[in-house]
């Protein structure tokens, strides 16, 4: 068993396979040698968070070892399993925490779920539909918003 400690002082015993899916925990332990000692800290993950990902990693502990990047092929951000469409089904602030702490834990599976969410949550809406979902203030006068326009005229769907 692994302990692992959250930001917010909340102790995790999880098996070592489960924690292993963390490339950061995997390193921390294989550079300090046995964790059963000395619970590992991860001042940025906070404990309900720290408990979706370990709960995500449960989940996907079994699934075959993901491909080297160099043969991956492109995939679509329709590409989510249906589990894994409910588990990411929290709301927005959840959400963000959940990609927060994939990348700070180097999870490769989650953080690329996290954020294939987050896309179809942004595909195919007006930029300001998209500042309305997300609570972005438009800080841009029209006359530079225009001059954006312009420069991005090219990315445009025509």
């Amino acid at each position: 068993m692994v302990r692992i400690t959250s930001s917010d002082s909340q102790e995790f015993s999880v098996p070592q396979d489960i924690a292993f899916q963390s490339q950061l925990i995997k390193n921390m332990i294989e550079d300090i040698g046995d964790a059963d000692e000395q619970p590992i800290p991860l001042p940025n993950v906070a404990g309900a968070i720290l408990q979706k990902v370990i709960e995500y990693a449960t989940m996907h502990k079994d699934d075959p070892p993901s491909a080297p990047e160099t043969e991956t092929k492109l995939s679509s951000s329709e590409d989510i399993d249906d589990r894994d469409k409910l588990f990411l089904n929290v709301d927005q602030g959840t959400l963000f925490e959940i990609i927060l702490a994939a990348n700070y834990l180097d999870m490769k599976g989650l953080l690329d779920v996290g954020c294939k969410t987050v896309a179809n949550m942004i595909k195919g809406k007006t930029v300001e539909e998209v500042r309305a979902l997300f609570n972005i203030v438009n800080d841009f006068t029209p006359e530079e918003e225009e001059q954006i326009r312009k420069e991005n005229e090219w990315c445009e769907d025509r």
